[in-house]
């Protein structure tokens, strides 16, 4: 009995899923009305160069996504400029290489580790395959393997994995937002009171 406490407890260190109550661990529940920043962690994130640079990165690498998705799909549409494309795909992927490593100074800032912080657990397990993805795609270019389609198509595969990835950060980031006005809202409040 103390053994499987213990290794439950182990189990509840080591999980951050958010989804721990459907598979019978009710300690997540408490978790999920926790507010994505502690107070902390709200100080660490707004007094943090990182945020700066994550906030200037994400938009850039979305404007580079979307010149090169025209550019892929007019290669596999045409068949002409697989150059460009190919091109468009590696300097994408050098940006979201520039991403991942400053969001993990950040999160490291942040929240103390560099990577699966319980705030974004499941965006980071996600970048993972898009990270994995991209790499891919550079692996495919540089060894010659396939043909300009095929590995436009492993493009576009990596693409909709971002495109998920990029929707994630951004619903964690509204949540984020309405947290704080409600966490606002009750200082706020309390200020009055007292």
């Amino acid at each position: 009995m103390q053994g499987s406490r213990r290794s439950g407890g182990l189990l509840d260190a080591l999980d951050c899923s958010p989804w721990g109550a459907s598979c019978g661990r009710g300690r997540r529940a408490a978790a999920a009305s926790r507010p994505l920043y502690t107070a902390e962690e709200r100080v660490r994130r707004d007094s943090s160069p990182w945020t700066v640079v994550q906030g200037v990165l994400a938009p850039v690498q979305f404007a580079v996504f979307l010149v090169s998705l025209g550019l892929v799909a007019r290669y596999l549409l045409t068949g002409e400029g697989l150059s460009a494309a190919t091109w468009s795909v590696v300097a994408k992927t050098g940006l979201l290489y520039l991403i991942m490593v400053t969001g993990c100074i950040w999160e490291k800032r942040v929240f103390g580790r560099y990577l699966f912080a319980p705030a974004f657990y499941w965006e980071d397990v996600f970048s993972m395959l898009v990270l994995a993805l991209h790499t891919a795609y550079l692996g495919v270019v540089v060894a010659g393997i396939g043909d300009g389609r095929a590995q436009m198509m492993l493009a576009l595969a990596a693409y909709a994995a971002y495109v998920f990835n990029a929707a994630q950060f951004l619903l964690k980031l509204r949540a984020a937002r309405r947290d704080e006005g409600r966490w606002r809202d009750d200082h706020g409040a309390a200020a009055g009171a007292a």
